[in-house]
């Protein structure tokens, strides 16, 4: 009497989820290019501005530290985990979706995996950064008055406006990256370049339509009106366009070496 094996087609093939969270762990499988070389080099450029502060404390009289120091909340230093998130989306879109589909990842889960790995990501840097701008405020700028997570960039409000913040503009250069890289992959080099054209020519004729109607005032005045958390708000928008854009080229792309 022999065992009955069940055929492959009665086999439960892994569920929706499973199958996205597998590309989830398959982008994070490099940590020190997505967590750790951010990180680090985040503490450096902490480092380098402790010292400048360091230098204007020490070279300023006591009487003017505090006005001296006030300058300080205009720094871009932050700015660089933002722009670097830009660079881990095209790595991921570009190199592991042709290893994903090597292994059978359909187009669809890789795209929503690669999506869910971002709001992952996304949440645990906006709760770092918002964290060490409460550490920023309870020690006073760092002992010296300082500001580089607590900039005006930042509201330099509430908990919750920060951690908005910061969510927001990291999924804006999430997506940014992600629809760059899925340009590339579906279209090439050409992909990059119309797109790179058509961008060129929307700001271009905005300029030209707000110059000409003289409206740089009330653009002005919109900026200071919505603040950091209705800007990032608005940033929205784009956010999700470049999310189903690249969702859309994905669908078609074929990796190529």
């Amino acid at each position: 009497m022999t065992a009955a094996h069940p055929s492959p087609a009665l086999v439960a093939a892994p569920a929706a989820g499973q199958r996205i969270w597998r590309v989830v762990r398959l982008n994070l499988v490099n940590t020190w290019t997505v967590i750790w070389i951010p990180a680090m080099i985040m503490g450096f450029i902490w480092l380098v501005n402790w010292l400048i502060w360091w230098i204007i404390w020490a070279a300023t009289a006591p009487a003017d530290r505090a006005q001296a120091m006030d300058g300080t909340q205009w720094s871009g230093g932050g700015f660089y985990i933002f722009v670097y998130m830009l660079v881990v989306a095209i790595q991921v879109i570009s190199a592991t979706f042709p290893f994903a589909l090597g292994y059978s990842v359909t187009r669809r889960d890789f795209a929503l995996g690669s999506g869910a790995t971002f709001l992952l990501l996304a949440a645990g840097y906006a709760l770092g950064f918002t964290l060490l701008s409460a550490v920023e405020e309870w020690t006073n700028g760092w002992g010296l008055g300082g500001h580089l997570f607590t900039s005006v960039y930042f509201a330099g409000a509430s908990v919750g406006g920060r951690l908005f913040i910061v969510f927001g503009a990291m999924l804006f250069f999430f997506a940014v990256g992600a629809f760059s890289a899925s340009l590339f992959m579906r279209w090439r080099m050409n992909g990059i370049l119309v797109a790179g054209a058509v961008l060129a020519l929307v700001l271009v004729g905005a300029v030209a339509l707000i110059t000409l109607t003289e409206s740089w005032p009330a653009v002005g005045t919109w900026f200071a009106a919505s603040g950091p958390v209705g800007v990032t708000a608005w940033l929205l928008v784009p956010t999700v366009l470049a999310a189903v854009a690249a969702y859309l080229a994905l669908g078609r792309a074929t990796p190529r070496n």
